[in-house]
């Protein structure tokens, strides 16, 4: 499936990837139009079937919608350098993973496997014409109190949702972004053998 944006941001890379990866990025300018119910739905239900260690499924996610009193709460509790672009966003998703389990114990893991979910809710929302904004800044103490969040589960990001809109109506600092040369460490800085630093051979 290719998605086609206003706004080509095409990885270049180095090896062939799936559109959806390869076109997946993360705009700060949003279309007016709003994310329906029926469009989100696909979105949670890709992250549902995130893989989960023992299938505890440890995950969980606040949903705002543009113009309700969730929305609003995860727009305040945004920091001041993410609330002016985000003010568009149709919606808003707080994403929370329970790191304590109810008798006490650490579940270490469980930030990994909201990664995989939210992963997996990224590139469905983009097969479905979306794109996705992840914040890690935003007030943590904010959402605990909006949301009582119980002390089990700790919150991690806020995500923006909804269809690209013209990143020309943005201000600066934020439309320069936009534009900005899309860029990621060469493979051989991060995948290694052998020993630590040392670059494998892929080919």
């Amino acid at each position: 499936m290719t998605i086609t944006t206003d706004l080509s941001r095409e990885a270049t890379t180095s090896a062939p990837l799936h559109p959806l990866l390869a076109q997946r990025w993360s705009p700060r300018a949003w279309s007016a139009r709003p994310v329906t119910r029926e469009q989100a739905r696909p979105l949670f239900e890709a992250a549902r079937w995130a893989p989960s260690a023992l299938n505890v499924q440890p995950w969980r996610f606040v949903v705002g919608y543009r113009g309700d009193s969730t929305w609003d709460l995860l727009h305040d509790a945004l920091m001041p350098g993410n609330q002016p672009w985000a003010e568009s966003a149709p919606l808003l998703v707080l994403a929370v993973t329970q790191t304590t389990d109810d008798e006490g114990n650490a579940r270490p893991i469980a930030p990994y496997e909201l990664g995989l979910a939210v992963s997996q809710l990224t590139v469905q929302a983009h097969a479905e014409g979306l794109h996705v904004h992840q914040m890690g800044g935003f007030s943590t103490d904010a959402v605990r109190v909006s949301f009582s969040l119980p002390e089990t589960m700790t919150p991690y990001v806020v995500l923006a949702i909804g269809e690209i809109g013209d990143p020309e109506a943005l201000a600066e600092p934020f439309r320069s972004r936009e534009f900005a040369p899309r860029t990621r460490l060469p493979l051989e800085e991060t995948v290694f053998a052998g020993s630590w630093g040392q670059s494998a051979n892929l080919g």
